[in-house]
């Protein structure tokens, strides 16, 4: 009975995979992927290890990637070489470094691989310390792109410690100041993080409505609010009255729909490091970049379906930490948390889902 079962664990997985992969050329966007509790039966193939410099990074070159005929329809007349400031185009901003590289890699394979016009898609990438011009060109020699440079003292000074690391590393702020980096007649963006891929659409998280609100995102308001900051936050009404008239809720900020030309005229990047000044001097959170964003925004956000943003799954390295997919239709999957899908495939101690990012990593020499 034991090998029956053993079986049955990974071919639940071995479907959750086959049902996402990018070697099926058609399929609609998922509607109830959910993971099982598969042990370290599940094994992957181990990928190169982790590069110390961009120098020693190595990604395939991605299949080519083309409009279906109904873009060409839409937008006839119309340059294939479009600018920046084209108004039919998608806008996707995403930062790049060498520790999450290979992550964003895979998140822009999967929003090509699921998007009717690919070619309609311009993406902005963020950096802060390395040339990754060249090699984001050899992965994807069409894509349309544009590299752009994040000073990281911009925030040095107003950066505090936090829980982990990780979060305290310049770059997570520069979504930040995506109205001082892009040019201005980008109106809207929709931002991502580097861990995570998309397996919808992308033109329909671009469509949606943000009413009256700047940002749009999807939120959790069962999610305990007050955790998010300290007590001498919630017992200091200088800080927690301004949530006054307001009923806050969590909402993850790797994920969000921005309106560029709102955020700028109502200055928000500003209102944002009034905040970080707060939290040098005073000590109301403990997380990195996220408590600004709800300080400024909860409460204020357009909601967007839970679908776009499956988070939570990254969680730990611990052994027997996976997660499981919130219920409800999937479009994107995202690893926030310290356990990264890549990290836990090389060490050939993956998670069940970690199998559902595999399909897009480009990271390594061609078979």
């Amino acid at each position: 009975m034991l090998w029956i079962m053993r079986f049955s664990g990974f071919f639940s997985a071995a479907m959750v995979m086959i049902i996402l992969s990018p070697s099926l050329q058609s399929f609609p966007p998922a509607e109830a992927i959910r993971s099982s509790h598969v042990d370290s039966y599940l094994r992957l193939p181990a990928h190169m290890p982790p590069a110390g410099t961009v120098d020693r990074f190595s990604f395939r070159r991605a299949a080519p990637f083309h409009n279906a005929n109904e873009c060409n329809s839409n937008h006839s007349g119309i340059s294939r070489d479009r600018s920046v400031c084209d108004p039919s185009l998608v806008h996707v901003a995403i930062t790049l470094d060498v520790e999450y590289l290979r992550g964003s890699i895979a998140a822009v394979h999967s929003i090509l691989h699921h998007s009717l016009c690919p070619e309609n898609i311009f993406f902005h990438f963020i950096v802060s310390d390395t040339n990754l011009e060249s090699l984001v060109k050899s992965t994807f020699p069409h894509l349309k792109f544009k590299v752009y440079y994040f000073d990281p003292k911009i925030v040095r000074n107003l950066i505090s410690t936090s829980v982990r690391q990780a979060l305290e590393q310049p770059l997570n702020y520069a979504r930040n100041y995506l109205v001082d980096l892009l040019e201005p007649c980008v109106r809207r963006v929709i931002y991502l993080d580097s861990d995570l891929v998309v397996v919808d659409d992308i033109s329909n998280l671009w469509s949606t409505s943000l009413g009256s609100r700047t940002i749009g995102a999807p939120e959790y308001c069962h999610a305990n609010f007050t955790k998010y900051f300290m007590a001498g936050f919630w017992s200091d009404k200088r800080f927690s009255g301004t949530f006054a008239g307001r009923k806050p809720c969590y909402f993850n900020t790797g994920v969000m729909v921005i309106d560029l030309f709102k955020w700028r005229r109502l200055g928000y990047t500003k209102r944002i490091e009034r905040w970080m000044e707060v939290q040098k001097s005073d000590r109301i959170y403990e997380l990195g970049s996220l408590p600004p964003f709800l300080l400024v925004f909860a409460g204020r956000v357009a909601p967007i379906e839970h679908k776009w943003n499956q988070h939570g799954l990254g969680g730990d390295n611990v052994r027997g930490s996976c997660r499981d997919l919130h219920p409800g239709p999937v479009s994107l999957l995202h690893w926030s948390g310290s356990g990264k899908p890549w990290d836990r495939l090389d060490s050939k101690r993956p998670c069940p889902l970690d199998a559902l990012w595999a399909p897009y990593d480009l990271y390594g020499h061609a078979q």
